[in-house]
């Protein structure tokens, strides 16, 4: 009588467990398949339910273990299903999904071993870019379309400043002055902090000239940092990420970002737009069989590092509340500790790559992330 060895049924026991875990009914993204032993086992697939993406994710691994592989990955398989889709594209890696690429011999074999075969595949894609920085449909929005609301938390301001910036909209509201721009919200707080506009400050109450200037000299801050190529007409109508080609498959919506690598504010403010944009328009849509639309950030750390605490905080609001209208977002980064822990709390699905240590505080890093695992 032959006896299985104890490792090969512990193998076995291994590759069960994974096939039972993953085993889901309806529409998946499929991400690779179980690899004991460099074997990889094409019957145990690894793969994510299409009605959980809405609760969002976090793709993380160092640099050159494949997180740019790993979006295109599930970009492509959400547009087959019908889902659009939007990348944030940093680095400008993900423009050849607009073409079939190149296969060859090791491509073929590895996808054969993980039971995802492969074919050259173009897929329908419109490219977007921030305020006409780059090539593409520029993306912009109206100082009156952006609000008084989510100015501020860009801005930093307190709640003083708040509530004052927004008797500036009332203003230009009550008069019919159209705010499309940065300049047109300096012109009115011009206006209202000089000779000629002392009546219109003393009717408005509450708005002090120190508080006008404090919003001046933000403003001033913020446009030297990017943001003025952002607002301007015509805005951009955000439903249209929501559409879907001739042939039933999602859209890929993306965003070239290479010229805006050096200006985070800009990026930063451009996704507080979109998502808070998004939640005021779409109806509430409860458990969904598939998201509407995945949004996807690569290089998510340029949108928090030095970050205001009121950006994070409408951030993390927005984040939270935006699952509930069918939209998903996922963040790409190197590390876990990348995202803030409140932003990372809401992100309920994670890929997570090869971790690397070279210091001390990468070694915390590492542990911190593990201890995250079940």
């Amino acid at each position: 009588m032959t006896q299985t060895p104890a490792s090969e049924s512990t193998d076995s026991s291994q590759i069960d467990e994974i096939r039972a875990g993953y085993a889901f009914e309806g529409g998946v993204l499929k991400l690779g398949a179980a690899v004991v032993d460099g074997h990889a086992h094409a019957d145990a697939p690894v793969q994510i339910p299409l009605s959980v993406l809405n609760r969002h994710g976090l793709v993380a691994g160092a640099t050159g273990t494949g997180k740019t592989k790993t979006l295109q990955l599930m970009a492509e398989q959400l547009a087959d299903q019908g889902v659009p889709v939007f990348l944030a594209d940093m680095k400008g890696d993900l423009s050849g999904l607009a073409t079939p690429g190149e296969g060859g011999d090791k491509i073929t074999a590895r996808a054969a071993d993980v039971g995802m075969p492969w074919a050259a595949t173009a897929y329908p894609t419109e490219f977007y870019t921030l305020g006409g920085k780059g090539t593409g449909i520029a993306i912009r929005a109206t100082i009156t379309g952006f609000g008084p609301t989510l100015l501020s938390k860009v801005l930093g301001l307190n709640d003083t400043q708040e509530s004052s910036l927004g008797l500036i909209f009332h203003y230009a509201d009550k008069n019919g002055l159209a705010l499309l721009d940065l300049k047109d919200l300096r012109a009115v707080i011009t206006h209202l902090t000089s000779d000629e506009g002392k009546a219109d400050l003393k009717e408005l109450g509450g708005l002090s000239s120190a508080t006008a200037g404090v919003i001046l000299r933000n403003l001033i801050t913020f446009e030297d940092q990017g943001a003025g190529d952002f607002f301007g007409e015509p805005e951009f109508e955000t439903g249209d990420l929501l559409r879907t080609a001739a042939d039933g498959r999602g859209i890929i919506s993306c965003l070239e970002l290479p010229q805006v690598q050096d200006r985070p504010q800009l990026f930063s403010t451009f996704l507080m737009w979109l998502l808070a944009d998004l939640f005021h328009d779409l109806p509430e849509e409860g458990d969904v069989d598939k998201p509407k639309l995945v949004f996807f950030f690569d290089e998510a750390h340029l949108l928090f590092d030095d970050a205001s605490k009121a950006f994070l905080d409408a951030i993390e609001q927005t984040v939270r509340l935006i699952r509930s209208k069918g939209i998903g977002v996922f963040f790409v980064t190197q590390s876990p500790k990348d995202v803030p822990s409140g932003v990372l709390a809401q992100l309920g699905n994670r890929v997570q790559h090869a971790l690397r240590a070279f210091t001390p505080d990468d070694a915390k890093a590492l542990k911190q992330a593990i201890a995250t695992y079940p």
